[in-house]
């Protein structure tokens, strides 16, 4: 039995609780007399003072995952209830399959209601001669302290007569710090301790726990405390079971211990919705914040153009000033700039296109990007869909044609044809092969009504022009997806997880990481859809809804 496994036990008992909590039915959630409906015990997480301002990441559980579980099986269909209650059981069989541990037995007696974990730095102990050392800290409160410190004694005595590792008691600013170290190379590793009969600590090494009970002497440099951090939350009303924080410059760039102004940061509250997790987020310390409010009161007309196949769209107003909302609000050379401007170099390079230039620049009114699912392996069809602005229609024009002498560029041949009565603009490979002429479509163009529509296949251009198609605005799915969401915002961004998840793991490699570390929530994650609300006080927000479910069979 290892601390390491028990530290990836309580860790893997918040993502767990959070995937599973979601998704339930109105009436539990209105009368339940857990009373989950109004958040957990607290607005803000109490860890947060053990946690620097400068950490990377963090994430709380407000409430006592016991609940969480009780409130699931009340919220799940009686005839569901037994296959929820299997899963359950083989996510804690799996948990604790490599531990002797047992969490009714050796946890549940002392838990309270706040998990936190921490990512407190890229690099603790900042020595370059042994690489970048990343410091972890979990902090969870206890409703029964003794218990507690009798279970971190009992728990490191097994562990130091099963190893190599002698037991060391460290008295450190009042609190005794309690870790093991290798007899054979006087290596220290995982630590714990009991702060106040009130939380127990458990970090990667002694030098991180020290650092956290620092943090909580001097106020002035943990989280709990940073303003930023504070006025982020104060825009968030909504009730919450937990509350997640990411500085962004930090997570992209190893900035930590030497700040700078602005530090864009990331903030979300999470609360339960009869379809599942509704989050608020809270952006803020951009350069200059300059989010509109919202802009729409109902969902975009340009939404009725894409099919109802789409499983991802992105869809708004004014994708120039989106743009450069972009680039201004986090800087030139911040390297949050840099990660947008590199996803959209994959996009762009292929086809020799400045896409901020030759399709961002006449995109003022409404857009909508469409991805449609695809039966040939490894390809995706998309389908963009925009409101023509007649004040730009010689710019527009001069574009389409700068596309024309593009595609001419790269061999392909330009063309007209007709589905059903709609013409079509194509640019296509013709490949004659026994006697036959066959087109290889790479892109497509027409106009329909006072919307302008480009896709890569003449499949998805077809779908949205037949008059007789469901469009996604129209899918039941789709709606049911935005109605947890404020009304008035500035668009959407909604994925159908369950399709497009195939499609991100072949794109993107290193999504599979996560995934393994958040597999509860991902296994029974259907869909997210994501809508911007505006800016307050400096605070850009938006809410978020992640449709949760029983995973896949």
């Amino acid at each position: 039995m290892r601390l390491r496994s028990l530290f990836l036990v309580l860790i893997a008992v918040t993502v767990v609780c959070l995937s599973l909590a979601g998704g339930g039915i109105y009436w539990v959630l209105a009368q339940s007399p857990l009373g989950l409906k109004d958040g957990g015990t607290k607005l803000m997480p109490e860890g947060a003072m053990f946690v620097p301002a400068q950490a990377p990441a963090m994430v709380s559980l407000l409430v006592n995952p016991d609940r969480l579980e009780a409130l699931l099986q009340l919220e799940t269909p009686l005839s569901q209830r037994r296959r929820s209650r299997k899963e359950l059981d083989e996510i804690k069989a799996g948990l604790l399959a490599k531990t002797n541990l047992n969490y009714y037995a050796d946890v549940k007696g002392w838990l309270g209601d706040e998990i936190t974990v921490a990512m407190t730095s890229l690099d603790y102990d900042r020595n370059p001669e042994n690489g970048r050392k990343a410091g972890y800290l979990l902090v969870v409160s206890a409703k029964d302290g003794e218990s507690a410190k009798e279970f971190l004694q009992l728990f490191f005595s097994r562990s130091a007569i099963a190893g190599d590792a002698d037991l060391v008691f460290e008295p450190y600013q009042g609190v005794n710090l309690i870790y093991t170290r290798s007899r054979q190379t006087e290596e220290t590793s995982l630590a714990s301790a009991v702060v106040g009969d009130r939380y127990v600590l458990f970090a990667n090494h002694p030098k991180v726990l020290r650092d956290a009970i620092n943090n909580v002497q001097a106020t002035s440099i943990n989280l709990a405390h940073s303003e930023n951090y504070k006025a982020a939350l104060a825009t968030i009303k909504m009730p919450r079971i937990s509350v997640a924080y990411a500085n962004l410059l930090a997570l992209t760039k190893d900035l930590e211990g030497k700040p700078t102004e602005p530090t864009p940061t990331l903030t979300l509250a999470f609360g339960l919705d009869r379809q599942g997790l509704l989050a608020q987020s809270a952006l803020s310390g951009v350069v200059k914040s300059e989010t509109p409010q919202p802009l729409l009161s109902e969902p975009i007309a340009a939404l009725s153009y894409l099919p109802s196949q789409t499983i991802l769209t992105a869809a708004g107003v004014d994708l120039q000033g989106f743009w450069q909302q972009i680039l201004t609000g986090f800087g030139e050379n911040s390297p949050i700039s840099d990660l947008f401007v590199g996803a959209l170099n994959q996009w762009q390079d292929p086809w020799g296109l400045n896409l901020p230039e030759d399709i961002f620049s006449w995109v003022r009114g409404e857009y909508a990007l469409s991805l449609l699912p695809n039966d040939s392996p490894g390809e995706t069809q998309w389908l963009f869909v925009s409101q023509r602005d007649e004040e730009d229609r010689d710019k527009i024009e001069a574009n389409l044609a700068h596309l024309d002498d593009l595609a001419k560029e790269q061999g392909l041949n330009i063309g007209n044809v007709t589905l059903g009565e709609q013409p079509v603009k194509i640019w296509a490979e013709f490949i004659a092969s026994g006697g036959k002429i066959d087109a290889d479509v790479r892109g497509v163009y027409t106009m329909l009504d006072d919307y302008q529509l480009i896709s890569n296949s003449l499949d998805a251009i077809a779908k949205a022009t037949n008059p007789n198609f469901q469009s996604l605005a129209e899918s039941a799915t789709f709606q049911e997806a935005i109605a947890p969401l404020p009304s008035e915002n500035n668009g959407y961004l909604y994925i159908n997880w369950r399709k497009v998840r195939p499609i991100f793991e072949e794109k993107f490699p290193g999504l599979r990481l996560l995934e393994l570390a958040g597999q509860p929530l991902f296994d029974r994650l259907h869909s997210l859809t994501l809508t911007s609300i505006g800016n307050q006080e400096g605070v850009s927000r938006a809410t978020m809804l992640l449709k949760m479910g029983l995973k896949d069979r």
